[in-house]
């Protein structure tokens, strides 16, 4: 089985989240061995520039290095779990400093609930 690690651009059919469907994109690894060891990748889409404009979209810094040949945007908020057999290819990869920004803005997301909106109910 092909190893995939955390900042590797890989190229897949990533899921809609709005309808069953899925298109074949690029996508950056976000998960570790521990997830891949049980048979799975998680995967933060990636997209053109000109899709850009919702919060916590992150420019490509280095578009050679991803593999992508357009200027594209890691969009943190849309993250996918695929089994590794659904990757097409790997693509590149993501610059250390620049994957280890899009992990810290998925581990934000994890697990806490803003402050500033308290749920109803929990206390």
């Amino acid at each position: 089985m092909t190893r995939y690690a955390p900042g590797d651009v890989v190229v897949v059919p990533f899921p809609y989240s709005d309808r069953f469907a899925e298109k074949r994109r690029p996508a950056l690894v976000v998960s570790n061995d521990e997830v891949m060891s049980a048979g799975f990748l998680w995967l933060v889409m990636i997209t053109t520039e000109q899709n850009s404009g919702m919060d916590h979209d992150m420019p490509i810094e280095d578009l050679s290095a991803a593999g992508l040949s357009s200027p594209s945007i890691v969009r943190p908020l849309k993250i996918a779990n695929v089994e590794p057999s659904r990757i097409v290819r790997r693509a590149g990869r993501l610059g250390a400093e620049q994957a280890e920004a899009v992990f810290e803005a998925v581990r934000s997301f994890i697990g806490r609930r803003s402050p500033a909106k308290p749920r109803k109910g929990v206390s």
